[in-house]
């Protein structure tokens, strides 16, 4: 398995909502496979395919910081069935450089999706674990924790950015895609 390029804000292709997947097959599960040595070697907690540069809708979860490996999820087409409750927490994102906030989310969902067996799944979290999975949904929806957030947080986020740049820590985006 290969590690794939995590794509950072602005790439354009973090703000397109992903198609779903129609056939799942080999390359599926290799890409998925793929998907999940980034993340472990990012080090990560989730990666949904549009970071990656990947317009599919397909995220890969493992939430157990003590035990990796042992509760990761694998998930092609995933969709909320139900959602309840809030609760606030700290998030921060692979492809959202030196950034966290507060989000508010729901406290309780209900997800279903295809493993890479085609085998259907209903998945119900809570807290931590909701937060995790509606994080990595956004992104398939073409959306970040930072457009959550106030047009002040924003702002101020842009503004560290181009600081970032100018003080040569951070490659431009355009620079970067010109050389891809």
């Amino acid at each position: 398995m290969a590690l794939l390029q995590i794509r950072k804000y602005p790439d354009p292709i973090l703000k397109q909502p992903a198609k779903p997947v129609t056939q799942i097959d080999d390359a599926v599960r290799s890409f998925i496979e793929s998907m999940v040595q980034t993340m472990y070697a990012a080090p990560g907690i989730g990666l949904a395919a549009p970071q990656v540069g990947d317009s599919r809708r397909i995220i890969v979860i493992d939430a157990d910081q003590e035990n990796p490996g042992r509760r990761l999820l694998k998930l092609i087409n995933p969709e909320v069935v139900e959602m309840h409750g809030k609760v606030t927490w700290e998030e921060a994102c692979l492809s959202v450089v030196d950034y966290s906030s507060p989000v508010q989310r729901a406290s309780h969902i209900v997800v279903k999706a295809l493993t890479p067996d085609e085998n259907e799944l209903e998945i119900e979290a809570e807290e931590f674990l909701a937060v995790v999975f509606q994080h990595e949904l956004d992104h398939l929806d073409g959306r970040l924790f930072i457009d959550r957030l106030s047009g002040l947080k924003r702002q101020l986020y842009r503004r560290k950015l181009q600081k970032l740049i100018k003080e040569g820590r951070l490659e431009n985006y355009a620079t970067a895609a010109a050389r891809a």
